[in-house]
């Protein structure tokens, strides 16, 4: 036992010398890279085109096919839809068996078989592989596009249509590519229901015997398989299927706008804005910039760790997530940075995502946002190269792109060489801030009036695309809603009808600066027409204004000048000390959102008047004066408002003034007090 006791603690000291000698302060060295060997798969192909590639792998015993129809897109024009409502009858029953049938012994194997316009996929466990391979291939070559399914896929197509109609991100996607694109592009047409209204069950098989053929088409197969006996079992099904000679399209190529601009479609169901940044780009797998291209998008926007998730999300909290992305195309490539923000931060988002872009643009990235990154990717392909199913994808795209053997063997040793400059270089190259589109889908009447403060120019769209003029900005006015009732409210919200009654008299004492100079403005108002107005400074009164109830003047720099009848019959028609109550007469002209709040808006002579529909505390008076150069307007926004003897008084005060703003700080407030006739003369 003693022996025993020995040997535990001997191993027990000799496990503290070896923790002992691990420097935890210092980050342990990376090991080598890992070795990727993905193999060769076994390939042939049919006589009728048909290239098939086998991919083994045994860890269980299963098998799956999947085969793609590698057509280049093409342009459907007034059926669009019709490749889409094939690809769906596919399967449906064929010549050697009914639907019923088909979809019962899937069921009854545990399989997976599915169609659509691009190509079929099968899967199942090893024993029941090469039943259910047959049963894609029946389906492949042997479907019937019988009138019944057609009508039914029909209706399902139009209600999927009419459901979507208010869904705002499909149509901001939809808006998307038809801009992107062009609405003649076969990338930027969409089904709509006139276009399936005029598909007919032989535009269908038309598609079909056109375009669904093996000499333009691969199959890959991999799972626990036996090359030779799939080589024969395929070769047994598919041997039959006819090839044909594809129709020549020429697809149009597609441009950036010159300089970027919004694109805005007004949804009024928007509770959020959708926005996309995005730019047509030229690149396609295996581009000598592919690598920095992949980079520079993951440090941009590639997850919850990148600049536009950090920036949107964490940092201002606009959002859940924003992100961008590269797709690369041999026929069409985009790149997209993406957010869906709430309604009043639509324009401080739009800043920021372009901010993020053009700072990777113009700055480089620093060495340890390359060096997470690069480990990001390499790390993610290690993981990925353990399924079959992405090494089967790999060696597809080996034949597709026709891609060097070794590609993907040397993708750990591209990451790395990627530098600094590399990832600038393809940041300006493909990230076109400044020939972008930044396509928003969102309520206009809570967002415009922000988004045309920024330098874009704001051209409108429609849901399908199509060019509009600028949405309504105002809100209907509710039934039994009057410029009368609006101020009746607001008398509610500042006290109520009997504590204003009480008033006689206000003194009210701000301050403010001007040009850093400050200034004290000591207004006093007296029932029911009396004011006087003594802005001061420096020790000198910079501006006066009086009037007595029947006569006034203005006085500034020494210079003393009469209201005129026009001014003296405004103020007269003034209930001083509260004018609010003059507006009753006014005309209520709409309902106008600012910055996610809505704003009774009545018209009282030049001036307009906004009061919160749901606080009904007035807001702002914008007054239109004429200028040298035409009307001018003048806001005053109140804000802080504060009870004073049971009433409530704005406290801040920003008038605006040309370029120059007035913001005013209200210091004290008197009431019934302070005021004598002595002040207004």
């Amino acid at each position: 036992m003693k022996t025993k006791i020995l040997s535990l603690l001997v191993i027990f000291l000799l496990s503290i010398a070896t923790n002992a000698q691990i420097d935890r302060s210092k980050m342990p060295k990376p090991g080598p890279d890992p070795v990727v060997k993905l193999g060769t798969p076994k390939t042939f192909t049919l006589k009728n085109g048909l290239k098939v590639i086998m991919v083994v792998n045994n860890k269980l015993p299963r098998a799956s096919a999947n085969l793609t129809i590698d057509n280049k897109p093409y342009f459907k024009g007034e059926i669009s839809g019709v490749s889409g409502m094939m690809g769906s009858l596919l399967g449906r029953g064929t010549s050697n068996i009914s639907k019923d049938n088909f979809n019962e012994k899937i069921d009854f194997l545990g399989a997976n078989v599915s169609f659509f316009s691009t190509g079929a996929f099968a899967s199942s466990l090893k024993k029941y592989f090469p039943e259910i391979l047959g049963l894609m291939a029946d389906g492949v070559m042997n479907s019937k596009f019988t009138q019944e399914e057609f009508d039914k896929e029909v209706q399902i197509t139009l209600d999927g249509i009419k459901s979507d109609e208010k869904n705002v991100t499909s149509a901001a996607r939809r808006v998307e590519n038809v801009l992107t694109y062009g609405k003649n592009h076969p990338l930027g047409e969409f089904t709509s229901k006139e276009s399936v209204e005029k598909i007919t069950l032989q535009d269908v098989k038309n598609n079909y015997a056109t375009y669904y053929k093996p000499n333009n088409a691969y199959l890959v197969i991999e799972g626990d398989i036996n090359p030779k006996k799939i080589k024969k079992l395929v070769k047994s099904l598919f041997s039959d299927w006819k090839k044909g000679e594809i129709p020549v399209y020429n697809m149009p190529e597609t441009q950036n706008v010159a300089t970027t601009e919004i694109d805005f479609v007004n949804m009024d169901n928007a509770v959020q804005s959708e926005i996309t940044v995005i730019n047509n780009i030229d690149l396609t797998l295996g581009d000598k910039d592919y690598y920095a291209a992949l980079i520079a998008n993951n440090i941009l926007g590639g997850g919850g760790t990148a600049r536009l998730f950090m920036n949107l999300r964490e940092d201002k909290g606009y959002t859940y997530g924003s992100y961008s992305r590269l797709s690369q195309s041999r026929y069409a490539g985009t790149f997209r940075a993406t957010a869906s923000v709430r309604n009043v931060v639509t324009d401080s988002s739009v800043v920021e995502i372009q901010k993020e872009i053009n700072k990777i643009r113009y700055k480089k990235v620093t060495a340890e946002e390359l060096a997470n990154s690069k480990e990001e990717y390499i790390g993610g392909f290690v993981m990925d190269v353990q399924k079959p199913r992405t090494v089967a994808n790999f060696a597809l795209n080996i034949a597709r792109y026709n891609l060097p053997k070794d590609f993907y063997e040397n993708y750990i040793k591209n990451i790395k060489a990627v530098t600094l400059d590399d990832v600038q270089n393809a940041a300006i190259k493909y990230f076109e801030a400044d020939k972008a589109r930044i396509i928003i889908t969102g309520k206009g009447i809570d967002v415009l009036n922000n988004l045309e403060k920024t330098d874009y120019v704001i051209k409108y769209f429609d849901k399908e695309g199509n060019p509009t003029e600028k949405p309504e900005m105002t809100l209907p006015i509710p039934e039994g809603i009057t410029a009368e009732t609006v101020i009746d409210k607001y008398v509610d919200a500042i006290g109520g009808k009997e504590k204003v009654a009480t008033v006689t008299s206000v003194m009210m004492t701000s301050t403010a600066k001007v040009q850093g100079i400050e200034v004290t403005s000591v207004d006093k108002m007296a029932a029911p027409n009396k004011m006087s107005k003594v802005i001061s400074g420096m020790g000198q009164v910079f501006q006066k204004v009086i009037f007595d109830g029947e006569s006034g003047y203005q006085e500034a720099r020494g210079q003393k000048m009469n209201m005129t009848a026009d001014q003296i019959k405004e103020i007269k028609a003034s209930s001083l000390p509260f004018v609010d109550m003059n507006y009753k007469t006014g005309k209520l002209d709409r309902i106008e959102p600012i910055e996610g709040v809505n704003y009774y808006v009545i018209k009282s002579g030049e001036t307009e008047i906004f009061y919160d529909t749901k606080t009904g505390l007035k807001y702002q008076e914008v007054k239109t004066m004429k200028g040298p150069n035409g009307d001018v307007r003048m806001p005053t926004i109140f804000g802080d408002y504060k009870e004073v003897n049971g009433i409530l008084f704005p406290y801040a005060i920003a008038q605006k003034m040309g370029p120059m703003d007035l913001n005013f700080v209200i210091k004290e407030i008197k009431i019934n007090e302070g005021v004598s006739d002595t002040d207004f003369k």
